[in-house]
């Protein structure tokens, strides 16, 4: 009941999810990568415009995640024995939770791109959701950081560690769990963790081996076709779920693509997707058909697509930051490629946009700010100390930027605070 009180007292307080004060799970309110956000910085250093940076220990990929004064990210020990749950106070640095949530005696080993804390939180008001695949999924009040409740006993085998994230959509928390040896999609009640529904992936992998049947790819909530449908990328197929039941309402054929990372963005009637590895392609797909839409739903493709990066729509212009370092404007409507520019260095970290700008971060800290537009035009080259594997998070008129050691807070002031140590971590579980 207590918890209870707090959440509607803070959805009283609190803006909410959706507008440009919060961020609620990975690549933002509609998981599109796009803010609403205003006054963003256009250029900062380490001695510009940081109005605080503060250590994460361990190592993790998580996206950070804002809701009201709070930005939450997981993290893990290198060698994946311990994982946990960090919240940042958002207007000072002070960490104000930093719990450990599971501890693994014999974990996976996974690849050394990838990290054991790489699924992003969601959030909303009073609950936190934290996702280590097979590990561990929790909520948390976000208030205490205690847990509400824990679930240990979904698995897969991820064979290079955890990546898909959790969503909430339609009132469920939506977890994908595409491994070597199982793949299938489950949606829990956010307040209890129970079980609502499992969907297994129909797919006939024929005689290929673990590697060919992985995926990490994040579930995309859109509505089309006058219903609403759960987008989920798996290996060899993407399928639509519906929310309520998990059945199946149309599937895309891709053929042997695997280990697909990229979150589908519904832009312009279309859904973009992509394959996975050993093809590399985006698909441009109209999600109004049912059944098997490969032959009749696919409106063009586009061959050299990126692996992690998400596609990011901007007035009919699609932009892919290439794992490579390329950053790739495409016509939303045809596929056609309007112009390729190279970047400083590889990218990871999805693109965001946001105040009239495009934000593209990179794998050696620079962050290339560019116009939206049909010719390549560089508003600024930004550079931290460290790059991001992250993909950062935009509310009010900051972004929060995780590199491989800190969280930085960039915005337009010269306020710069001290390096924020973390306080004693406290084991929850």
């Amino acid at each position: 009941m207590r918890t209870e009180l707090y959440a509607i007292a803070l959805l009283a307080a609190l803006p909410a999810a959706g507008t440009a004060d919060n961020w609620p799970q990975f690549r933002g309110p509609n998981g599109d990568g796009q803010s609403g956000a205003t006054g963003l910085p256009v250029t900062w250093s380490e001695a510009e415009n940081i109005a605080w940076k503060t250590p994460i220990p361990g190592r993790g990929w998580s996206s950070p995640v804002v809701w009201g004064g709070q930005v939450w990210l997981t993290t893990a020990s290198a060698d994946g024995k311990e994982m946990s749950a960090v919240c940042v106070d958002r207007d000072t640095a002070k960490v104000v939770h930093n719990v450990v949530l599971f501890r693994n005696p014999n974990p996976a080993e996974i690849n050394p791109v990838n990290s054991y804390a790489s699924p992003t939180p969601a959030i909303e008001a009073g609950r936190v959701f934290v996702h280590f695949g097979t590990y561990g999924t929790a909520c948390l009040d976000t208030e205490t950081g205690r847990p509400i409740w824990v679930r240990r006993d979904l698995h897969c085998e991820h064979g290079v560690g955890p990546g898909s994230s959790p969503i909430l959509a339609g009132g469920k928390l939506v977890l994908s769990y595409d491994g070597m040896d199982v793949q299938f999609v489950t949606a829990l009640d956010p307040a209890t963790g129970r079980t609502l529904w499992k969907a297994p992936r129909d797919v006939d992998f024929a005689n290929a081996n673990g590697d060919f049947r992985k995926a990490f790819a994040t579930p995309t909530l859109i509505r089309a076709a006058r219903r609403e449908q759960l987008v989920c990328p798996g290996a060899w197929f993407a399928f639509a779920y519906e929310p309520d039941t998990g059945k199946e309402i149309w599937r895309l054929r891709y053929g042997t693509g695997y280990s697909g990372a990229s979150r589908p963005v519904y832009a312009g009637g279309l859904v973009l997707l992509y394959s996975g590895f050993s093809r590399h392609e985006l698909y441009a797909v109209r999600p109004t058909g049912r059944g098997d839409v490969t032959e009749s739903h696919v409106v063009w493709t586009f061959r050299g697509a990126p692996a992690k990066p998400s596609p990011l729509v901007v007035a009919e212009q699609v932009y892919l930051a290439q794992d490579r370092g390329v950053l790739t404007a495409l016509e939303l409507k045809t596929g056609e490629r309007v112009y390729r520019q190279r970047l400083p260095s590889r990218c990871s970290a999805s693109p965001l946009y946001a105040d009239g700008r495009i934000y593209v971060f990179d794998e050696k800290g620079a962050t290339t700010v560019v116009r939206p537009g049909r010719a390549f035009e560089q508003l600024a080259l930004n550079r931290l100390a460290d790059g991001c594997m992250a993909t950062p998070a935009v509310a009010g008129r900051a972004l929060f930027v995780r590199t491989r050691t800190h969280l930085y807070r960039i915005e337009k002031q010269r306020v710069r605070g001290r390096d924020n140590p973390l306080p004693a971590v406290k084991p929850m579980l």
